[in-house]
């Protein structure tokens, strides 16, 4: 069996505080999210997805993939999403298995009355600690991340670097 490639000192360090701040941040998020709109991060991820995509709708596969979630827990969210009149579903003719998930007028509302409180929080755990130099830095760091993980990313947009 072949010896690990163990982390070294600098490398451990840096892996400690990745996952640190990942935590920090998310519950930041996640604590905003529930606590002014009464829904978890996925949720809200959903519905910004839908909101972006063409015709505010994506088959159920794209929509699993966007959000790296299984399809069961997607199908459990776009459920509750359903439930709350934000999202809708409908089948696919040409693929009887197929269905697409449709972001409703409501759900719109949902994402605009949202947003404000998200925004602020996202630019408090994140962007007003970070330099411009150090946003372009993050932006070139994760999306390597997802990369060599085999992700994608789908915003090239990205002018800043």
């Amino acid at each position: 069996m072949e010896e690990p490639r163990w982390l070294d000192e600098k490398e451990q360090r840096a892996w400690r505080a990745f996952i640190a701040a990942q935590r920090v941040v998310n519950t930041q998020i996640e604590q905003q999210l529930q606590r002014d709109a009464g829904i978890p991060h996925t949720y809200f991820e959903i519905l910004v997805r839908l909101a972006d995509a063409q015709h505010g709708r994506l088959r159920m596969s794209e929509l699993a993939v966007a959000t790296l979630g299984s399809r069961s827990r997607l199908s459990h969210a776009v459920s509750r999403l359903e439930q709350c009149g934000w999202v809708r579903r409908e089948g696919i003719e040409t693929d009887r298995r197929g269905q697409v998930a449709i972001i409703t007028d409501h759900g719109r509302q949902k994402l605009t009355d949202t947003a404000p409180g998200h925004v602020e929080t996202v630019r408090q755990a994140v962007f007003d600690a970070l330099s411009p130099e150090q946003i372009a830095q993050l932006y070139d760091i994760c999306g390597t991340l997802v990369r060599h993980s085999g992700g994608t990313y789908d915003d090239d947009r990205w002018e800043g670097r």
